[in-house]
Formats: C-alpha cells, structure tokens, sequence
C-alpha cells in the first residue's frame, strides 16, 4: 500500500511541476518586462518606436500596362483627353490598350486594301476611318451613359427636395442620393460626396462633377445650389423648380425628335448607301469598279463624291440637329 501511495505521489509531482515552472516562468518574465519598462520611465531612456506604414491616398492610373509605353504615353498631349472620354464613358480599358487598338483597325485594312488594289491613297483613308472606330465606340459609350444620368437626375433632386424638406442637411441630402439612386446618379454623387467629406469645400466638389459630366442640366443645378448658399433661401424649393425646368427640356427635346426624325432618317441614308452601292457593285462586277482607282479621270471622281458625300451629310445633320 505505501509502495503504492508513493508511485501516486511521484506521479502527480511529476505532472505539476513543469506546469509550476511554465507558469512561474511565464509570471516572472512578464514581472521582469513590467520592471524594465519602469525604470525606462524613470530614467527617460528613449525607446524605439516603429515608424507608421505610409499610405498614400493619391489616385494612380496607368495609361498602359507596358512599362517603355506607359512612359511613352505619358509624354503626348491628347492622352489626358483621351483618359477622361474613357472615365466618363466608364468603360474598364486603359488608354494603351485603345490606343493599340486603334492601330490594329488602322494597319490590317490599310494593308489588306493595300494588297488588293495596290492604291496607297485609299488604304490610307480607309484604314484612318476604321482607325477611329474604337474612339467612336467611346464615344457612344459616353454619350448613353449622358443620357441616363440626365434621365435620373430629376428623380435625384426629387429626392434632395423630400430629405431638405424633413430636416436633413444638404449634405445628408447627398448621401441619402448616393445610396438611394442608381448608376450613373449615384456613382457620380458618391464621388461629389466622398471628396466633400475628405476635406474639399461644396463648391470644388460640385465643380468637380459638373467637370466630369460636362451637362447643361447639371450645371444648372450646381449654379442654382451655389447662388443660394451665397444669396440664402430655400433650397428645397429651388432644387424643385430645377427639377421642373429639367422636366420641360426633356419633353421639348422628346418633340424636336419626333420632328426630325425624317429629316434625320434621310440623312443617315444618303450618307450609308453610295458606300454600300460601291461595295455591292464591287463584288458583281470588280473590273469595271477597278476604274475607279486605276485610272486618273476615277480618282478624281472618287475624290469629288467624297467631297460631296461628306459636305451633304455636315449640311443635313446640321439642319435636322436642333439644341434645346
């Protein structure tokens, strides 16, 4: 029995005792660091603090993925241009990329045309038309993304009008937009409300957005908004009269369509079909199109119903396009 109590003992001493040393080690060393760091007070010893990470809130766009061209790039003007039409058509591509893209649809049909009819003058004019399809592209792009925010912005201000009117501030107002509205209003008034709250004035703000969405509807408003925080009054009431001017231009400009959409219709045609006749012609019979280009009296014709073709169509789109 003593024999037996003694293998218990010895087993639970075994047991506890390194548990006794980890924690009166643990306790020791967290005394001794606590008793350091008191005497390094006491004394004033300076101690090492690690420096905060940096991080920098500036906004880095890279023209191009290509280290030579992105450098190349950003030593030509009309990059800045051609970066903010892609901003404001908010299209995911760099300005590399359609640049490259741009002389893709230059070089391969100028080479091709080149190849099959042997005229450098018409590869090359041909080749600098299909090159400007890509911007073109944009440019659509940018004007549907226009169109819906100018179509949005007056359910934006309706909404500013109900929040001022119940006791929000203006910028309570804005934010209420940014969560409330869809894209392209609640983007763009994200973006106004988010460089407000980093410390720009409403003003630089507002003139930010007016400066990436160049509209007449939404300068209007930011004109309205800045002469009455300057001048006082409502802006609730404000906001809604803009709202009902915005309103009215949209109808005026819905009827000027309508009215010319003949006119606009038959420019179109007259543009498209001596082009589509000069191709269908080409493929029924290419010798006798072939003159065109190979002979002197062609060219000259060539270049004659290019000139007229693209004067007609100026002088139609300019009578049919109307502002409002």
């Amino acid at each position: 029995m003593i024999l037996i109590f003694g293998l218990i003992f010895v087993g639970v001493f075994a047991l506890v005792t390194p548990l006794l040393i980890v924690w009166s080690g643990a306790g020791s060393h967290q005394q001794n660091k606590q008793v350091i760091a008191t005497l390094e007070t006491a004394l004033a010893i300076p101690t090492e603090e690690k420096p905060a990470p940096i991080v920098d809130f500036r906004k880095s766009e890279l023209n191009s993925a290509i280290p030579w061209f992105n450098n190349k790039l950003a030593t030509i003007n009309f990059v800045p241009v051609l970066q903010r039409l892609i901003n404001q058509a908010e299209m995911k591509v760099t300005v590399g990329a359609l640049v490259l893209i741009c002389l893709a649809c230059f070089a391969i049909p100028s080479y091709l045309i080149h190849l099959r009819t042997g005229n450098a003058l018409i590869a090359l004019l041909v080749g600098l038309g299909l090159g400007f399809l890509p911007v073109g592209w944009v440019l659509i792009k940018r004007g549907k993304r226009f169109k819906k925010f100018e179509a949005g912005l007056p359910d934006a201000l309706d909404l500013m009008v109900s929040a001022l009117r119940v006791g929000h501030s203006f910028t309570s107002a804005m934010g209420l937009v940014t969560r409330e509205c869809p894209d392209p209003v609640g983007s763009e008034f994200k973006v106004a409300f988010d460089e407000q709250n980093f410390g720009l004035d409403l003003r630089t703000a507002l003139e930010n957005m007016t400066y990436r969405l160049p509209l007449q509807d939404l300068k209007i408003v930011v004109t309205a908004i800045l002469i009455q925080r300057e001048a006082g009054g409502n802006l609730a009431e404000v906001l809604e009269k803009t709202a009902y001017v915005i309103r009215q231009r949209f109808k005026l400009r819905r009827q000027v369509m309508v009215h010319t959409a003949q006119g606009r219709m038959t420019g179109w045609v007259l543009t498209v079909l001596p082009i589509a006749l000069g191709i269908g012609l080409y493929v029924v019979n290419p010798d006798t199109m072939r003159l065109l280009w190979t002979s002197e009296i062609g060219i000259k014709l060539l270049w004659g119903g290019g000139a007229s073709l693209v004067i007609g169509s100026v002088i139609i789109q300019k009578i049919v396009h109307m502002e409002v």
